[in-house]
C-alpha cells in the first residue's frame, strides 16, 4: 500500500451522537448538515439514522426502496453494517437508514442480553473506515438513544432557543452521565449548539444567555438561525448545505463544523 493511501485511511473513527429527548429542537436539521460539511471538507461520514422517523434518511434523498436493510435489523437480526450501508449525493457521505420496523425496537431490545451494548457490537469492524460516525437519535431517552450514547465517545446535543430548554438539556446531562458511569466510562458532552436562533426575539437573546451562564465554554460559538431555507430543504431530500449554500442557515453549519473539529483538534 502506498504512504499516499496510507494517509488517506482515519487512524479511527470518531464517533458522536447527535442527541436531545425534546423533539423539534433540530437535531436531525444539525445531524444531516454537519455530516454534509464535514465530508465537503474530506472527511468519510457515515449517518446512523437511528430514530424510527427516518428523517435523516428523507433529508439525505435516500429512496424508500433503499431502506429495507436499516438499523433495526443492525440491532435485532444481527446483519453487519456494510449490508445496510447507502451511498448519498454527497461525496465521502454514506447513511445507514431508519425504517418502520425501527418502531418495535424498544420492545424486542428489552429481552435481549446486553441489549445497551448491540450498536456499539455492530460496529466493530468499520472504525477504520469513516472519520466520523454520527448518530441522529430518536427523540426520547429509551433504549435506542441508550444505544446511541454507549457506542458514541461523545455528544453533541442541538438545543432550541425556547423556555424550557435549559430543563430538558439538564435531563439529558444527568443521563449522559449515568451512562459514562455505567456503561461508556469515556463519554462527554461535545458541545451543545444553539438552534432557531430568532435576533428579534428577546427570549431567544435571553435563553443563549442562561445556557452559556450554566455550561460555558461547552456552547459553541456558532448559533444556527431561524431560517426558511433550512426549513425547506429536507422536502427537497437535501441538506440545506446542497439547495441553498449561500444562505444564513447553510453558513452557520459550515461554522459549526469548523468548531467540532477544532474541539477534535482538526484545525480547518
Amino acid at each position: 500500500m502506498s504512504e499516499h493511501l496510507i494517509q488517506q485511511m482515519p487512524a479511527q473513527s470518531r464517533i458522536l451522537a447527535i442527541a436531545n429527548q425534546k423533539g423539534g429542537v433540530g437535531k436531525t436539521t444539525t445531524a444531516i448538515n454537519l455530516a454534509t460539511a464535514l465530508a465537503a471538507v474530506k472527511k468519510k461520514v457515515l449517518v446512523i439514522d437511528l430514530d424510527p422517523q427516518g428523517n435523516a434518511s428523507t433529508g439525505l434523498g435516500l429512496d424508500p426502496a433503499a431502506r429495507e436493510k436499516n438499523t433495526y435489523h443492525i440491532l435485532i437480526d444481527d446483519i453487519t453494517l456494510e449490508e445496510t450501508i447507502q451511498p448519498t449525493d454527497i461525496p465521502d457521505l454514506s447513511i445507514i437508514p431508519s425504517g418502520i420496523d425501527l418502531t418495535g425496537a424498544e420492545l424486542e431490545l428489552v429481552d435481549v442480553e446486553n441489549r445497551e451494548y448491540c450498536l456499539k457490537n455492530a460496529l466493530k469492524g468499520i472504525e477504520k473506515k469513516f472519520d466520523y460516525i454520527l448518530i441522529d437519535c430518536p427523540p426520547a431517552l429509551g433504549l435506542l438513544t441508550v444505544n446511541a450514547l454507549v457506542a458514541a465517545q461523545a455528544v453533541l446535543v442541538p438545543l432550541q432557543c425556547e423556555f424550557f430548554a435549559l430543563e430538558g438539556v439538564s435531563h439529558l446531562s444527568r443521563t449522559i452521565e449515568r451512562i459514562a458511569g455505567k456503561f461508556n466510562p469515556g463519554l462527554e458532552i461535545q458541545g451543545i449548539v444553539l438552534t432557531m436562533f430568532d435576533k428579534r426575539n428577546n427570549l431567544s437573546g435571553m435563553v443563549a444567555e442562561d445556557v452559556r451562564a450554566f455550561f460555558g465554554d461547552k456552547v459553541y460559538n456558532t448559533v444556527i438561525p431561524r431560517n426558511v431555507r433550512v426549513s425547506e430543504a429536507p422536502s427537497y431530500g437535501r441538506p440545506v448545505l446542497v439547495y441553498d449554500m449561500a444562505c444564513a442557515g447553510s453558513q452557520a453549519y459550515l461554522h459549526l463544523a469548523s468548531e467540532v473539529l477544532n474541539r477534535e483538534g482538526i484545525h480547518v
